[in-house]
């Protein structure tokens, strides 16, 4: 059976952690920041950990993670 291929765009946006689990960016932390709170900044620099009704597509997308 040949080697499965990693989606690229899926590997630079998730990451696996030792429990298989995955984490992601947060959002709306990217520009139009003046008017949010710096408590809200700081929350949305955490990242997150991906739902679980998505996380079988990230395992698809991401082979050997």
């Amino acid at each position: 059976m040949p080697k499965l291929k990693t989606r690229k765009a899926a590997a630079k946006r998730f990451k696996a952690t030792g429990t298989g689990k995955f984490m992601r960016r947060r959002a709306f932390h990217n520009h139009l920041l003046d008017h949010k709170s710096p408590k809200l900044k700081r929350h949305l620099k955490t990242k997150a950990v991906v739902d679980e009704r998505d996380a079988e597509n990230v395992r698809l997308m991401l082979p050997y993670a």
